[in-house]
């Protein structure tokens, strides 16, 4: 049997079993597809309605978790290191909830520890749990920087989000190539200049 992906703790977990599409969301997107100008029931068209569920299924999946659950094993036996933990370049997918386009873009997280760390892959996690439902790119940055504040207590917490929005390059204004950036500084990186440089400068910014 196949398996992929691992859980909370490192294991490998089976694959899930692709999911049953209710009649009610298949025709809703029969009936998209026929709005837009097309015939959903040519050839090419007729498995498109499952295809699509399923799709948005495994694109929200974040709405099945609390990513803050990544953030509950922590470690205490740091060796007195008491200096910013930093992961950058993180890939994220996500979906704008104004118009179901892609957000693709890369996050960089940051924090200074109090007393305690945690496994630096669960950042990541962190962020695709949040990323994995319909959003804004404001409020995805908020989010993960307010999980790990509140579930770490470490001294500073700093989150930069780079990326594009398919709803600004595909349609309407149509720019391709435009970034958008946000961020968020809690504690020493807010409060410190000098500290909020310094972790700004390990980002690349």
């Amino acid at each position: 049997m196949s398996k992929h992906g691992d859980s909370a703790d490192g294991d490998l977990v089976e694959s899930a079993p692709a999911c049953e599409v209710p009649a009610d969301v298949a025709d809703a997107v029969r009936t998209l597809i026929r709005w837009a100008g097309d015939d959903p029931n040519r050839e090419g068209l007729l498995d498109t309605p499952k295809r699509v569920a399923r799709a948005w299924k495994e694109y929200a999946r974040g709405y099945q978790e609390d990513p803050a659950l990544h953030l509950s094993r922590t470690f205490e036996e740091v060796g007195g290191y008491d200096e910013i933990v930093l992961l950058k370049d993180i890939p994220f997918q996500s979906h704008c909830e104004h118009h179901m386009a892609p957000i693709i873009g890369k996050a960089a997280i940051a924090y200074l520890p109090g007393n305690r760390v945690v496994g630096i892959s669960k950042l990541a996690r962190v962020l695709h749990g949040f990323s994995r439902r319909l959003q804004v790119q404001e409020r995805l940055t908020a989010q993960v920087a307010d999980a790990i504040w509140e579930h770490l207590q470490p001294k500073g917490v700093a989150v930069v989000i780079e990326a594009s929005h398919a709803c600004m390059t595909a349609r309407g204004v149509q720019t391709p190539g435009v970034m958008m950036t946000t961020s968020r500084m809690m504690g020493t990186f807010r409060e410190d200049e000098r500290s909020r440089r310094e972790v700004l400068a390990l980002m690349g910014y």
